[in-house]
């Protein structure tokens, strides 16, 4: 095993950081780099239709108020600023709601990876290919501490989103910042220290603090980590192994070993879910089985006796302040509307609207059936029941929901859904000019280029109080 300090370093923790300082220059399969460039563009999308919503003016404000030197760019604004506020204000903008992607068990890479990945690029004016891969090798490492602490983060109030956000924010802006072997082990060191993050969040109003618990906090902790040790600070060689280390604190039942398992074979990027619909992810499988259902089966709201969802109740989205986590509000947004946009998600005056309220009232969400003690599972009921009232009973179930690994959208859905979020602040000519842009990113010589793009020509006010959905 390599020492370093008298203090002998594991050889997980040698492999690991010696798989991170080498990412940069790594190509990626082509697979793997076109799903990356999608991941960034999603990002980026939810970045600048964030930028008008509450969370993302208040990150917006806090950026300017706090703006230092002119480096680094803030999405969907006219300001710039230094790298490490700019990771935050674009990590909240970018999970100001919930368009952007989702790592399927426990968080949200795209919000905390991307903006670390901007930030640091523009500070050292990467090229569209390293900034390609550092944006994987983000997703990668926060997968993989996740993974391997898990055990250790179940019912102990700490917010996996956070945890996966801060480790994945600071591979990639230390793979932007081009850091050697030794210097990842000392970023993964200050890394520890500011790893935070508890489950509080769910019960936030606004989605604020939300985004910044999913993005901001990660994206600025990771960066800073990176900038710390590319300015020469030093730090303890392991911080994964030996007394008091990471693992230990975090998560006594860890297992080291998946801190590495795959790398170089597994591309977490390529397992992460981006969303068609702009609202939490427990939430997309019964809009994809209500569309279904009202494709086949027109409904008539004010006929509506019960819609039952099988969907856990008491989760995040059982009746959730905002409306884009609240599920019987999304339910009665699509029987009322046929669909739910990104506009009438935010519509707080829907939150008000009699109809709306009176058919949120009928939503009824119950536990999916479990598993039988021989171990199989039990017979499965439809995912959606709507009943009429004239007792008539519609069902619906649905498979993969789309925009999964199992079911992806084609390019073209998924472009559409990246220009319906952008030109509203963009417009069309720079929308489509940005979308051309980050789906060829490789040749991009200077990450810097893409600044006029991102940026508007004109900046909202601060946000007001009245922005903000009221507690119930």
């Amino acid at each position: 095993m390599p020492t370093a300090g008298g203090h002998p370093i594991s050889d997980i923790t040698a492999r690991l950081t010696a798989y991170m300082s080498e990412a940069g220059d790594r190509a990626l399969p082509d697979k793997v780099l076109e799903q990356a460039k999608w991941h960034i563009l999603d990002t980026i999308a939810a970045m600048i239709s964030g930028s008008e919503l509450p969370p993302g003016r208040a990150a917006i404000a806090f950026a300017r108020a706090n703006a230092g030197n002119a480096l680094a760019t803030i999405v969907g604004d006219t300001a710039l600023c230094g790298p490490i506020d700019a990771a935050l204000a674009n990590g909240v903008l970018a999970h100001a709601d919930e368009t952007d992607d989702s790592w399927p068990s426990g968080w949200h890479p795209g919000c905390n990876t991307v903006p670390a990945a901007l930030a640091a690029g523009e500070q050292f004016g990467i090229g569209g290919a390293r900034f390609v891969r550092a944006v994987a090798l983000g997703y990668d490492i926060g997968s993989r501490v996740l993974v391997a602490t898990r055990a250790g983060l179940t019912d102990t109030h700490k917010a996996t989103h956070a945890v996966a956000g801060v480790w994945g924010a600071t591979a990639a802006a230390s793979c932007a910042a081009g850091l050697t072997a030794q210097q990842m082990r000392w970023v993964l060191d200050y890394t520890a220290q500011q790893s935070s993050g508890i489950a509080s969040w769910y019960r936030d109003s606004s989605h604020i603090e939300k985004g910044f618990v999913f993005g901001g906090m990660p994206a600025r902790n990771g960066v800073t980590s990176a900038l710390l040790v590319q300015l020469g600070w030093n730090g303890v060689d392991d911080v994964m192994s030996g007394r008091d280390n990471y693992l230990l604190a975090t998560s006594p039942q860890a297992k080291p070993d998946l801190l590495i398992g795959g790398l170089g074979e597994r591309y977490e990027i390529a397992r992460t879910n981006i969303k068609r619909w702009t609202v939490g992810s427990p939430i997309q499988a019964p809009l994809d089985a209500m569309e279904a259902l009202l494709k086949r089966q027109p409904v008539d709201p004010d006929r509506v006796r019960e819609i039952l969802v099988r969907s856990a109740p008491e989760s995040v989205v059982d009746n959730s302040d905002p409306p884009d986590i609240n599920i019987q509000h999304a339910m009665a947004l699509m029987v009322i509307d046929k669909t739910v946009t990104f506009r009438s998600i935010h519509d707080l005056s829907r939150l008000q609207d009699p109809r709306v309220l009176r058919l949120r009232a009928k939503v009824r969400l119950e536990a999916p059936a479990g598993s039988g003690r021989d171990g199989r599972d039990a017979v499965r009921s439809p995912l959606l029941e709507i009943t009429l009232d004239d007792d008539t009973r519609l069902t619906q179930d649905t498979g993969a929901v789309l925009g999964t690994v199992e079911n992806p959208m084609t390019r073209e859905q998924f472009v559409a859904k990246c220009r319906d979020l952008m030109t509203p602040v963009l417009g069309e000519s720079q929308s489509g000019r940005l979308i051309d842009r980050v789906l060829d990113l490789e040749r991009i010589k200077d990450i810097r280029e893409l600044r006029p793009l991102l940026q508007r020509t004109y900046r909202p006010g601060p946000p007001k109080l009245s922005d903000y959905p009221s507690r119930k």
